[in-house]
């Protein structure tokens, strides 16, 4: 799997990542996998695919002083990102498909949209089931389908359309998991029991459509694939072609559902 397709991003683009992405798409979503973990005071956890850390900051405020955190992402990029915001949380680098922790040595695991990038869906959620005690609670969210996110869908096209099918792969990437029914199966796979699958309504917000395509492009694995005279033949592009996106006050929303799957180990 190509870095564009694994999501790993450059060290500058983390920064953006966080800065701009957080705020963004992932903010909203924190309290909500933490919720599906039912991650409480005192709980040991795990955030498989952290990121710079947004939920695992999440986790730990539910945890308190009593509990821990462990961050696991395969990207150092990411992870130095995340040691600077939180570094009271304990930040490891490693691959989701081969967790570096012993049996049952968590109450809960939780991934927020990270699921989609790993080369082996099934063995991540496998090692996530073995790291957490019987009874403990693992938590993932994945991004719905690309339709539903009416703003992607249009900029996936746009980028098509201007760049080619490798490019706007990039960017559609984060959507493959969005049938309730392909995510069912990779946990059935998994060796999970009953799970639990809900599509949840959610938004994304930017203050302008500069600032939109500044995230996805500078923000995101396509900074290495669009250069700055392509990225100029896309702002000329994206001004008139997703006005519609645009509110009276020039900030940009729209609907961007994800899918929260939650199961008991054992």
């Amino acid at each position: 799997m190509s870095d564009v397709l694994a999501g790993q991003v450059t060290a500058s683009a983390a920064e953006i990542y966080e800065e701009f992405f957080v705020p963004a798409l992932f903010g909203e979503w924190a309290g909500r996998v933490a919720d599906a973990a039912r991650v409480g005071l005192g709980d040991v956890v795990l955030d498989v695919g952290c990121g710079t850390g947004v939920l695992a900051r999440e986790l730990a405020a539910r945890c308190g002083p009593d509990g821990a955190v462990t961050g696991l992402d395969r990207n150092e990029a990411m992870l130095e990102v995340a040691r600077a915001r939180a570094p009271a949380i304990s930040w490891r680098r490693g691959m989701a498909e081969d967790l570096p922790f012993a049996d049952d040595g968590f109450d809960a695991a939780a991934s927020q949209f990270a699921l989609m990038f790993y080369e082996d869906r099934v063995a991540a959620l496998s090692q996530m089931r073995r790291v957490v005690r019987p009874g403990g609670r693992i938590a993932v969210a994945v991004w719905g389908p690309l339709e539903a996110a009416p703003g992607y869908a249009a900029m996936v096209a746009l980028l098509g359309e201007l760049f080619g099918s490798d490019v706007a792969e990039g960017l559609s990437a984060p959507y493959v998991l969005g049938d309730r029914d392909t995510l069912r199966d990779l946990f059935a796979r998994a060796g999970y029991g009953d799970v639990e699958i809900e599509l949840r309504p959610g938004r994304a917000r930017f203050p302008s459509l500069d600032d939109w395509i500044f995230t996805d492009i500078r923000g995101w694995t396509l900074s290495d694939l669009i250069d700055d005279e392509r990225y100029r033949r896309l702002v000329a592009a994206a001004t008139p072609r997703l006005a519609h996106f645009v509110a009276a006050d020039g900030s940009v929303e729209f609907d961007h559902p994800a899918l929260i799957a939650s199961a008991v180990s054992g």
